[in-house]
């Protein structure tokens, strides 16, 4: 195995897992909302964060645990609100999408483009587990394969560019699946127990 695919591989099976963020993609993505500045937020922080720990960050993390923790509340503070603003639209419902698969609002709201991105940096940099999972393992990681690091750092990059590019562009073909109010209720309440849950996790460490 190259030292290139071992990054992918690996980056894809950290960055896969289902949580808050890859949640908030999905939602973007169905909603055509946006997208492209969300997937560019995730991506340019997983090229800070991996190279970061690939150049030796990771130390720095282990020596002050204090600064995992503050984003740790920080996250859990955060993802209640967010759960809470996804229920709220879950019980009024009232939205579903139009014929070319752009949200129908039964009154005006959505995300500007400022929300969207600000919501994307701060489900990423508000989850403790970016920087274990980034920073502490990724770039232990790479830090094994001594001078050729950088293949393994490109590799873990080249998985999170393809996963979010997929995940964001590829998310409008279910679109055809929410096209009641109804479906959308169920969307948001399934955010609302996502973002809950995943609160709990880093509440309980």
């Amino acid at each position: 195995m190259t030292i290139a695919l071992h990054g992918l591989l690996a980056g894809l099976t950290l960055i896969i897992a289902i949580g808050s963020q890859n949640v908030f993609v999905l939602r973007q993505g169905i909603r055509r909302e946006h997208v492209g500045a969300v997937i560019a937020v995730c991506i340019a922080s997983d090229v800070v964060l991996i190279s970061a720990g690939a150049g030796g960050l990771g130390a720095l993390v282990r020596a002050m645990p204090e600064v995992v923790e503050v984003a740790r509340w920080a996250g859990v503070a955060f993802l209640l609100g967010y759960a809470a603003l996804a229920a709220r639209r879950a019980l009024r419902g009232g939205e579903a999408l139009t014929a070319d698969g752009t949200a129908r609002p039964a009154r005006p709201r959505g995300t500007g483009r400022a929300a969207a991105v600000t919501t994307a940096l701060a489900l990423t940099w508000l989850n403790p587990h970016v920087y274990l999972d980034t920073v502490l393992l990724l770039g232990s990681i790479a830090s094994t394969h001594g001078a050729q690091a950088w293949q393994f750092v490109l590799g873990a990059l080249l998985g999170s560019t393809l996963w979010f590019t997929a995940l964001g562009f590829g998310a409008r073909y279910l679109g055809r699946f929410l096209s009641s109010p109804r479906s959308w209720q169920v969307l948001d309440g399934v955010v609302a127990v996502t973002m809950v849950a995943v609160a709990g996790m880093l509440a309980v460490g």
